[in-house]
């Protein structure tokens, strides 16, 4: 894959990725692309398909990930998501940095290609603020909300092995971390 070096953004729902993410194209949307996941998941309220996720079937999505066409894949809570080459060089063609927002079982798998990115880490100052933003969102049944506060734990967890991540932003102050963010990337774009 030609172009700039990717970025591989990491870390539990509700750390803050999509927000930053958002700034961060608003900012500099002519440096930054976002690579578009697939999921089998159902949309959400105001979610487009090939803008947020590329909403495909489990069989669509598997003959392709049968057919070497994604990066990486995983399950999460009964659905698949993964990224597919195809998105990457999407982005790549319009000569911009590719933003990838992976789990992370994604960026283990990542880290076994050539895709060569920068991985960052966003987490939460605590599980507890990370539960009161989920709850704040009011998308989550208090199942799905356990389900993710484990997932969480976990991902916080394997974050901290040695070597994963280039950088790790703990986002307690969004502006803080949205200028944590900026340096690193700005550093990089062509």
């Amino acid at each position: 894959m030609q172009g700039p070096r990717p970025v591989v953004l990491s870390g539990p729902s509700g750390a803050g990725k999509s927000t930053l993410l958002k700034k961060l194209f608003k900012d500099y949307e002519n440096i930054f692309g976002f690579s578009v996941s697939h999921t089998t998941r159902q949309p959400r309220p105001g979610e487009v398909n090939g803008k947020d996720y590329h909403f495909v079937t489990r069989e669509e999505m598997q003959k392709e990930i049968d057919a070497g066409e994604f990066i990486e894949h995983a399950e999460f809570s009964g659905n698949m998501y993964g990224t597919s080459k195809g998105a990457v060089q999407a982005v790549q063609a319009q000569n911009q940095i590719c933003v990838l927002d992976i789990d992370i079982q994604g960026v283990k798998n990542i880290k076994k290609t050539e895709l060569n990115p920068i991985y960052i880490s966003v987490q939460p100052p605590s599980i507890e603020i990370l539960e009161k933003r989920l709850r704040d969102r009011k998308t989550e049944t208090e199942e799905s909300l356990q389900k993710r506060l484990t997932a969480a734990r976990v991902d916080l967890e394997l974050s901290k092995e040695p070597g994963l991540f280039d950088l790790v932003i703990v986002n307690d102050d969004l502006e803080k971390a949205y200028s944590e963010l900026k340096e690193v990337l700005l550093e990089v774009s062509p």
